[in-house]
């Protein structure tokens, strides 16, 4: 039996940032792609969205106290490697 994951009413939202928002986030926060939160490429919803390794996953969940909470997060493959080589130019 096959169904969407992603139409789950406990799955959050998750969109892949387009290259000018990742930049604009970047410069935002003043990090580097390799200081964000990692989610595998392997992961059911990386599959589900299309999401490739380097892309960054905006999530967005309901909240009960702040409404929506929004969170980030790089997609790396199963052989993560040394994630510092993700610096200011890997952006």
């Amino acid at each position: 039996m096959n169904f969407n994951i992603l139409k789950h009413e406990l799955v959050p939202y998750y969109s892949i940032l387009s290259r000018d928002e990742v930049k604009k986030l970047l410069d935002v926060y003043g990090i580097n792609k390799g200081d964000l939160p990692k989610m595998l490429v392997t992961d059911p919803v990386s599959r589900a969205i299309g999401a490739r390794e380097g892309d960054l996953v905006k999530i967005i969940r309901k909240s009960r106290t702040a409404g929506e909470s929004v969170a980030y997060r790089l997609v790396v493959g199963s052989g993560i490697g040394d994630l510092r080589d993700l610096d200011s130019e890997g952006r």
